[in-house]
């Protein structure tokens, strides 16, 4: 099992016995000077300890602050009894996003059967976890996948999603080079959102790919089991209905 809670990475100045939110704010702001914002300050039922949300220039992180507010912890929550990440399900939500403010006018779209279950895919062409993760969606049938692309690997990654995106078949492109190993025919000399794409990914925090997110919002990274996916989006999809 992971630790409860990582390493204590800084001692407070002397505080009472007992902390409110408002202390702890006081506490932390103090700490953290100009490096972030205090965004919340909540305390963790049953758990002796406060969460408090910093809002930096890399996107929102969880510190924990002892009752008392002598120490400020860096880690995960884990519960004991059930082996629930309380840090990483209090992450899902501070960084989902309201999934129709995403430029699907940007994206390269497949549509299969209904395409009742959605996700939108921050994905770069020489990520071998994005061409695992994609070649598992396309065993999946009624979905809707949207590729925003994402070269942020390689120099040549840039040459290829633009060729991709230069295509006359964007998908078929995209499928080709991902699925299939065959690399975009088309000039890369066309008006692309490429650029736009890095600069929002960047903003939402798409630290690594493939970065993904569900119709409801959630934000997941990495290349899960293709049973574990299809739950996630079957869950997504039916609290649309």
């Amino acid at each position: 099992m992971k630790r409860a809670i990582a390493t204590v990475i800084a001692l407070a100045l002397a505080a009472p016995a007992v902390a409110d939110e408002a202390a702890v704010r006081r506490m932390m702001q103090s700490k953290l000077g100009a490096e972030g914002r205090i965004e919340s300050v909540l305390r963790v039922p049953a758990s002796g300890f406060f969460e408090a949300v910093v809002r930096g220039a890399q996107g929102p992180r969880i510190l924990y602050v002892d009752e008392a507010a002598l120490f400020i912890v860096a880690g995960e929550i884990i519960d004991a009894k059930t082996g629930q990440n309380l840090t990483e399900e209090r992450m899902r939500r501070l960084n989902a996003v309201e999934w129709t403010s995403l430029p699907f006018e940007w994206a390269v779209t497949t549509t299969r059967g209904t395409g009742r279950r959605k996700i939108a895919v921050f994905s770069d062409p020489n990520c071998p976890y994005c061409k695992r993760f994609e070649k598992d969606l396309a065993r999946l049938d009624d979905i809707t996948v949207h590729i925003f692309l994402y070269p942020v690997i390689k120099p040549e990654s840039v040459t290829q999603t633009k060729s991709v995106w230069c295509s006359k078949d964007r998908a078929k492109a995209w499928n080709d080079l991902m699925l299939r190993d065959i690399q975009p025919a088309a000039a890369a000399g066309c008006d692309t959102p490429v650029e736009k794409l890095v600069e929002l990914g960047r903003r939402l925090g798409a630290n690594s790919t493939p970065t993904w997110f569900l119709e409801n919002g959630e934000r997941y990274s990495g290349a899960m089991p293709l049973e574990h996916v299809r739950a996630l989006l079957d869950a997504a999809a039916a609290k649309k209905r």
